[in-house]
């Protein structure tokens, strides 16, 4: 299958869709598709793609939303407008006629084998366990009729009822994989080799290690054990931890810098971090990809209790009202609730957003207490007032997700809290907001996931940490072990 150019979609992650004589195929596309992805409907170019009539209609009710949905739904509606301008959709479009629209490529398969869009205006006759009136049912008949007339017929769907339904009545199915990552083989950020004593002290010695001399010892481990995870190159910015095979205690950490060919030592940060210091190897790895100005992207991975949300607020605090390297500190979260939702909030914006924010207040009261950072200086401010002083003043400003699509963020040191819930579409929107010297930071736990459309291997995050690691610009880390409490990490492991 060709490859689309569009949002970083490729056709490679859908299996076997051409067969060995070039067979063109017919794709049913469900409502829930357009609506994950509007750009989805590019990415079966050299087949024939059939849109129900009754997605259209679902399309038409969800138009009018101001959600993510309803401008989903609009740029679907958009497309397949541009799409009757160049046919008719009921009779069907002729990819390989389709001229190259904005951010799609020529709709020609292998072989110069081609395929068709068109909307199915037809209302079928439904077998008797899909007789109940429903979209679902409309949307699966249409599917089932397809297949009844000889059709090589596969039904896309997110939804995973529609898919057993289908699948019931002997229709070939399947999930929209394009924009997801294998999960259990998500990129870490680090790994760990044994070594000889002296390539440590070369790191320290030299403050730096070249990546030919790492890559030998990198080959030595892996001959020595199969099992050990080792990776077949270091990427940018990737951290590497050195333990000396002969004496445990003696260890080192390197990281490559950039896309440079040698690896500098981390010692983390000399002096409390707004009152912080790393617990762990891996808060420190995050500490220097935090402070280091010339990573313009940070992602940080972890469970509850890791300390991905604290660190990245004190690394944001000391840059913005200690240094003073950038100008505000910009906190994110999604609004997507844990469980049932409590319905309105009174009050104004802000007073709607304390309740949501409450995560980032914690941090925040936590770092400004007589445990965490003097930033302000000692005053006589309780440390309530002094974070009202922080946001009066404008250096530090706490907002929702839903007011970034047409913002420009430059001179920001910007953190996008609970990432894991937001769309790969929603991560690209959000980094493609970000101006001249900002920082970017998205922390999250693909473990605990409050979208319902989203799983490990969808949801934004994971699929953000897999297409950028290797650039020179991005770091990220993945933290595994719990420091909030001995109870927390209890907790964490067990339950």
């Amino acid at each position: 299958m060709t490859t689309s150019d569009h949002g970083g979609l490729s056709g490679a992650s859908l299996r076997d869709h051409i067969d060995e004589r070039g067979v063109v195929k017919t794709f049913v596309l469900d409502t829930n598709i357009v609506l994950h992805n509007p750009d989805a409907i590019f990415v079966f170019k050299e087949h024939h793609v059939v849109i129900p009539f009754m997605v259209i209609e679902e399309l038409d009710k969800m138009k009018r939303k101001e959600d993510d949905l309803g401008r989903a739904a609009r740029t679907c509606i958009r497309h397949l407008d541009r799409l009757r301008a160049i046919g008719t959709l009921s009779e069907g479009v002729s990819w390989s006629g389709l001229l190259p629209l904005a951010n799609t490529a020529h709709a020609v398969g292998p072989g110069g084998v081609t395929g068709t869009i068109r909307v199915d205006v037809n209302e079928y006759a439904r077998p008797s366990a899909i007789a109940e009136n429903s979209p679902d049912n409309h949307i699966i008949a249409v599917a089932w009729h397809l297949m009844k007339s000889g059709q090589r017929t596969i039904f896309v769907t997110k939804d995973l009822s529609a898919r057993i339904k289908a699948d019931s009545l002997g229709i070939k199915t399947e999930d929209f994989t394009n924009q997801k990552v294998d999960a259990d083989r998500l990129h870490l950020g680090h790994f760990t080799i044994p070594v000889e004593g002296e390539l440590i002290d070369e790191l320290y010695h030299d403050r730096l290690l070249t990546l030919e001399r790492l890559r030998e010892a990198m080959k030595t481990a892996a001959d020595a054990d199969p099992d050990l995870f080792v990776p077949e190159a270091v990427l940018a910015n990737e951290y590497v931890v050195l333990r000396n095979k002969d004496d445990e205690n003696h260890t080192g950490l390197a990281r490559r810098l950039s896309d440079t060919d040698h690896v500098i030592p981390v010692t983390g940060p000399r002096k409390p971090v707004s009152g912080l210091m790393a617990r762990n190897v891996q808060q420190t790895m995050a500490l220097d990809a935090l402070m280091d100005d010339d990573i313009k992207f940070v992602t940080l991975l972890g469970g509850a209790g890791t300390g991905k949300t604290l660190l990245a607020i004190a690394a944001g605090m000391a840059k913005v009202f200690g240094e003073g390297r950038y100008d505000k500190l910009l906190v994110a979260r999604p609004i997507m609730p844990m469980g049932r939702d409590i319905g309105y909030l009174p009050g104004d914006k802000d007073e709607k957003l304390t309740a949501w924010m409450q995560p980032i207040f914690d941090n925040l009261q936590y770092l400004l207490s007589t445990r965490g950072a003097q930033v302000q200086g000692a005053d006589s401010h309780s440390v309530e007032q002094r974070i009202q002083k922080l946001m009066a003043d404008g250096k530090l400003v706490l907002e929702p997700l839903t007011y970034i699509r047409g913002r420009s963020i430059p001179h920001q040191f910007m953190i996008v809290d609970e990432a894991q819930n937001l769309t790969p579409h929603e991560i690209k929107t959000i980094a493609s907001r970000v101006g001249e010297g900002t920082k970017l930071v998205l922390t999250g736990d693909i473990g605990q996931i409050d979208n319902p459309y989203l799983d490990q291997s969808s949801n934004g995050l994971a699929y953000c940490i897999e297409k950028m690691k290797g650039v020179r610009l991005f770091g990220h880390v993945t933290l595994t072990k719990s420091e909030r409490s001995e109870l927390a990490s209890l907790a964490a492991n067990l339950l």
